[in-house]
């Protein structure tokens, strides 16, 4: 299997991951501002096949009409030489000083009256550019106290502010759905809808939630403590993986924003499996963009930028090469059987068993040998994981 990156492994970046300057709360900037032009050409040179952005990333916040304009235009003649797309925009209520207590849920409505007109813009600039999905990740959408903030009252201005801009791409004939990127904290003390599973109970309250998924980040879900893959496995069971955020992480801390499987390598790979085999059935699980949200490290100088930005599609591909031998390896196929892996898709009641029946099924309480499973009957999961950490290492074909 090819390690080489092309157009067909989806591979997008954002302009605010590859353009990240170095500067962090305890220091300033390590790289001088990255032109949109040489992003776009340079992805085109590493295999990349898309590119997203803020709004801000693009132009700065409060830019004039024709300031704005000369940046989109730049931008739309780097993707016509170079036939990189936009599959993704997204706007930032997160940097002004004005979005300081966040944008659609506010404490001050003049704030969250402006914050949704700076969204239906750059949603007609999303739409202009051919974007498919628009991500909103609340980052300010959120408190450090109890007291500072009425939750339910901000639940309900967010699914104000999310129906309205569903309604306008309908009325727009935009064909754009939206994805939510849930985070738990930081930079508020705590975020809204910090999950996966917070954001898809909270689709499920709008008005036109098919016209809605989730955006899962590695690093996000991972500093909740939960599994990555698991969540990715739910949203895809709920039908809501609009799209996905690829990047490294390394326990529960702070958002590190690493390279793709410099983090949690064995999660990194089961990720990869379940997105490009989906579940033992061989199904592909997710056909949309591999979107890397990582930060070069502020080490790094230009160089290191472009040298991170191909590990992050490197690292992909070389996991989705030992996924592929991990699956047709004939070990790996008896462990899977012997582990009855394959046995949890079938239904625990048969086709049209009522419980009337399963408490007349004797077989089912009063006979069944639940003894029999001391001492016995294991089901082999380190065996298997064994033979996963294997395949990861390049140990075994």
């Amino acid at each position: 299997m090819a390690t080489t990156p092309t157009r067909s492994d989806k591979f997008s970046f954002g302009l605010w991951t590859i353009g990240y300057n170095g500067s962090d709360p305890f220091g300033g900037p390590t790289r001088p501002p990255l032109d949109v032009v040489e992003a776009v050409e340079k992805l085109d040179s590493l295999g990349a096949y898309g590119l997203t952005f803020h709004d801000d990333d693009l132009f700065a916040f409060g830019s004039t009409d024709a300031e704005r304009q000369t940046e989109i235009d730049r931008l739309k003649g780097a993707l016509a030489s170079t036939g990189i797309v936009v599959p993704m925009v997204t706007t930032n209520l997160f940097s002004a000083p004005v979005f300081k207590d966040g944008g659609f849920t506010s404490n001050d409505r003049d704030v969250r009256r402006f914050a949704l007109r700076k969204v239906l813009r750059n949603v007609d600039l999303a739409a202009e550019l051919g974007a498919e999905t628009f991500v909103m990740w609340g980052g300010r959408e959120g408190a450090e106290y109890d007291a500072a903030k009425d939750v339910q009252a901000a639940l309900e201005r967010y699914r104000e502010a999310v129906n309205l801009l569903a309604q306008y791409t309908e009325d727009k004939g935009y064909g754009i759905k939206f994805a939510i990127e849930p985070k738990p904290n930081e930079p508020r003390g705590d975020i809204l809808l910090p999950t996966l599973g917070h954001a898809i109970a909270f689709i499920d309250t709008l008005e036109k939630p098919e016209l809605f998924g989730v955006n899962p980040e590695v690093g996000h879900e991972q500093m909740a403590g939960l599994n990555f893959t698991a969540g990715i496995a739910q949203a895809l069971y709920s039908g809501k993986l609009f799209h996905i955020d690829l990047n490294g992480q390394r326990g529960i801390k702070y958002d590190q924003d690493l390279v793709f499987g410099h983090g949690d390598l064995q999660n990194a790979f089961s990720l990869v499996d379940l997105l490009e085999n989906g579940g033992p059935g061989g199904v592909p699980a997710y056909t949309g963009p591999r979107h890397f949200d990582y930060k070069p490290s502020r080490t790094e100088d230009i160089t290191g930028v472009w040298d991170s930005a191909a590990a992050n599609m490197r690292m992909y591909l070389l996991l989705k090469e030992r996924a592929a031998a991990f699956r047709a390896d004939p070990e790996v196929q008896q462990a899977l059987a012997a582990a009855k892996v394959d046995e949890l898709r079938t239904p625990t009641l048969n086709q049209g068993e009522t419980y009337d029946q399963l408490l007349a099924d004797t077989s089912a309480y009063e006979s069944f040998d639940a003894d029999g499973y001391f001492g016995a009957k294991g089901f082999g999961f380190v065996r298997l994981q064994q033979l996963a950490i294997e395949h990861l290492m390049g140990a075994r074909g």
